[in-house]
């Protein structure tokens, strides 16, 4: 694939085009949202291995059973919404709804007590887990199609993804404290049921906020259709999805920085617990909290500088700009994890949040680009479908790297029943996963955006093609 050069006109968001910040402050409480179920599963599961001894093989299993129902769920609802015409919009309705089920969902799913066996829990979570992603789906697809198109604009599209993923990450910020709360109460299990419930408040009463109060301003020009054939439709149009080159390269770069995070995330846990603090769940927990809150925060400031520096050097440049700094910040983890001075590992963290930031920002900006990209070649507008194949591809990553890092965990030799005596061996292969499988995922996503077809001046030209078209029509 030969790289293309980006060398843009910079243009001027124009009044009409920015959102307001009323606007952006409910989507970014939805954005919110959308993190803290993904923030908090990746804490709070831990119970299923150190608190209810679960296989560490079968708890990957249970992340990742549930995204395979995802694989044909979440088109599905990506297709209803983009052809739902109602009173109250394309998306609303089912953000709505999606939002009020899943809150109860999340809370039943961790009402486990001691005394079952192992496949007990793994069959209740599983379960749960499944009902969860379902409803959950009905919120989340509705609400990403939602930020595509609030604005028309190239740069605020950006600004909104910028301001969304700033704020979501209050959620990794209080999340990685999770497992300390539990380890704090009589034990990990009676906490987990606890915060549950707590989690589960927020993402219904969070969740219908952009039901109630974010507006609708893109495609509502479209009429509805009426569909001789819905299935025959529905398989056009994810076929046209997957024909899309730009929108499946961004796809995969998602997969690999998103899968290279979370497996990352999967064995520091262990690391820390185990290389850091001899099997010290208390000092091993304070540090995993601040280390996650320190993380969340650099994050933040890194998607603030990620947002100023798309609209001076375009969103790919920053891209290939900031994912380089990620990496050296994976590599500076190798000297972070140190016994004597375990707290050397905060030093990573204002590097690595540069990858999964460029990546919900500058990434799900490019993603509304491709949308409009879209309805000039086809004259259809399929925010829903893209978002759902899309986000498919970030939950696929997420059971990837559950499954992956429970097969890992179990190969390097960890065993929990030796507590704080693992070999040097396990050791030693829990901090090399965790620092190289990133990096070379990393490296493979630089070299696919390098080829993205779209820049600035084409998404700008692309927009006054469609606005044509739309007058005339």
């Amino acid at each position: 694939m030969e790289p293309i050069l980006e060398h843009s006109t910079r243009h001027v968001t124009a009044r009409q085009d920015r959102i307001p910040i009323f606007q952006k402050a409910v989507y970014s409480i939805g954005a919110l949202v959308n993190q803290t179920q993904a923030a908090a599963i990746s804490a709070m599961v831990l119970v299923l291995n150190l608190g209810l001894g679960v296989n560490p093989a079968l708890v990957g299993l249970v992340g990742t059973i549930p995204r395979v129902l995802d694989a044909f769920t979440d088109p599905l609802i990506g297709y209803t919404s983009d052809n739902a015409r109602t009173r109250y919009g394309r998306r609303r309705p089912f953000i709505f709804y999606g939002a009020l089920f899943s809150g109860v969902l999340f809370a039943l799913m961790f009402q486990l007590y001691k005394g079952h066996n192992e496949m007990y829990y793994f069959w209740y979570f599983l379960g749960f887990q499944c009902l969860f992603i379902i409803a959950f789906a009905f919120y989340s697809i509705p609400f990403i199609a939602l930020g595509f198109e609030m604005t028309p604009d190239y740069h605020e599209r950006t600004r909104l993804q910028g301001v969304g993923n700033a704020v979501a990450q209050i959620a990794w910020f209080l999340c990685p404290w999770l497992f300390t709360f539990m380890y704090s109460t009589k034990d990990l299990v009676h906490g987990v049921r606890i915060i549950a419930v707590i989690i589960g408040v927020f993402l219904t009463v969070g969740g219908i906020l952009p039901a109630l109060f974010n507006k609708e301003q893109q495609a509502m020009h479209l009429p509805k259709s009426p569909k001789k054939n819905v299935m025959k439709d529905f398989c056009s149009g994810f076929a046209i999805a997957l024909k899309n080159r730009p929108y499946l390269k961004l796809c995969l770069v998602t997969f690999l920085i998103f899968n290279g995070f979370m497996l990352a995330s999967a064995f520091t846990s262990y690391v820390i617990f185990f290389y850091d603090f001899g099997g010290d769940y208390a000092k091993g927990g304070i540090l995993l909290g601040i280390n996650g809150s320190v993380s969340a925060l650099c994050m933040s400031l890194d998607i603030a500088l990620i947002t100023w520096l798309t609209t001076k050097i375009g969103k790919r440049n920053t891209f290939l700009l900031a994912i380089p700094i990620s990496m050296i910040g994976y590599a500076l983890k190798w000297f972070g994890y140190n016994p004597h001075y375990p707290y050397l590992l905060l030093g990573a963290a204002p590097f690595i949040g540069f990858g999964l930031g460029s990546v919900f920002t500058i990434i799900s900006s490019m993603l509304a680009d491709v949308c409009d990209q879209d309805e000039l070649e086809t004259g259809t507008r399929r925010e829903g479908t893209f978002g759902a194949i899309y986000w498919w591809m970030i939950k696929l990553g997420q059971a990837a790297a559950s499954l992956i890092s429970g097969i890992l965990i179990n190969w390097t030799g960890f065993n929990v029943a030796l507590g704080s005596h693992q070999t040097a061996h396990t050791l030693l292969w829990l901090r090399l996963c965790d620092i190289c499988i990133p990096i070379m995922a990393s490296l493979l996503a630089i070299f696919i955006i390098m080829t993205f077809e779209i820049t600035e001046d084409k998404a700008y030209e692309t927009r006054k093609l469609l606005e044509a078209r739309r007058k005339n029509a």
